[in-house]
């Protein structure tokens, strides 16, 4: 609530000084209600309850980025007052570069600090856009708006969600943008000159988006191949085999019988006991060759 309060109280200086609208008024102060609803559902999620000492020059930042909010708005209807819309501007410029450092001298970097930061800018950068566009020309616009263009389009491709290593560069080219657009917003340099400077500062913003994507695309996580890749491709229909032709049966062919033959009666044999049969013959030792075969050279022809 301190910064609601806070405010509301530059909100209130700025209508007794230069005047506000009613216009002023109600986006200044919606402006603030939105700021501190995100920070303190920032706090929450984050766990920590109160704001460090970093956060508190952010939370200076945004106050005064409310208040040239504020003076856009009402430029609309009446004329601005273009060199305390400047001042304001360069002076939360400036206080861009004195909360990281206070964060890194007590010790209280934090996710939360740097994202509130990084709003902070954004925010500022598509305030001065919108104040730059009439004069310049709506392409102005796509300075501004190409941050969030980027969120969005994170909402369609998760892979832009993914976290970008930190960039030095990145920041130069941040702080450029504001810088840029506040010196084209004093309207003391001629029309191409501000042209000029407008297009140098989109093009800064475009090479670093585009690196910044590039980086994402090439580290994105593969998709998963749909179900249709993962089934089977469809095989042609296999003719079924031709069954094979029965084997022709030969009825088998009965053996021939043969007839009975009728033999002639037998005839009575009759030895003469007065034959002499011869008498034994001696039989004689196998030779020493086959007693050799029987042995050796059998077993020999076994081996071979």
């Amino acid at each position: 609530m301190i910064g609601l309060s806070a405010q509301l109280v530059v909100l209130a200086a700025l209508a007794a000084t230069v005047g506000l609208g009613g216009a002023g008024w109600l986006v200044g102060t919606g402006y603030a209600l939105v700021t501190c609803l995100a920070l303190s559902r920032g706090l929450h999620r984050a766990g920590a309850s109160r704001l460090g000492p970093a956060d508190r020059v952010t939370l200076t930042r945004a106050v005064l980025v409310g208040a040239v909010t504020a003076l856009v708005v009402d430029s609309f209807g009446r004329p601005a007052p273009v060199g305390l819309l400047v001042t304001v501007s360069a002076v939360a410029l400036l206080l861009d570069a004195v909360d990281g450092r206070v964060a890194r001298r007590t010790g209280t970097v934090s996710a939360l600090g740097a994202r509130f930061d990084m709003e902070v800018d954004a925010f500022l950068i598509l305030v001065l856009s919108v104040h730059v566009a009439p004069a310049a020309g709506g392409w102005v616009l796509a300075i501004g708006g190409m941050r969030y263009a980027f969120v969005a389009a994170s909402a369609v491709l998760p892979w832009l969600s993914g976290s970008l290593p930190p960039r030095y560069w990145r920041k130069v080219v941040a702080a450029a943008q504001g810088v840029l657009l506040a010196v084209a917003a004093t309207g003391v340099l001629p029309q191409p000159w501000t042209t000029l400077v407008l297009v140098v500062a989109l093009a800064l913003l475009v090479e670093s988006f585009g690196r910044d994507v590039a980086w994402l695309w090439q580290r994105r996580p593969a998709l998963p191949l749909p179900a249709a890749t993962l089934a089977p491709a469809p095989t042609a229909p296999v003719p079924p085999a031709p069954s094979a032709a029965p084997a022709r049966t030969v009825p088998p062919v009965p053996a021939p019988v043969a007839e009975p033959v009728a033999l002639p009666p037998r005839l009575p044999v009759v030895v003469p006991s007065t034959v002499a049969l011869p008498p034994l013959l001696p039989v004689a030792a196998p030779a020493p060759a086959m007693a050799a075969r029987s042995g050796g050279t059998v077993h020999s022809d076994w081996r071979l």
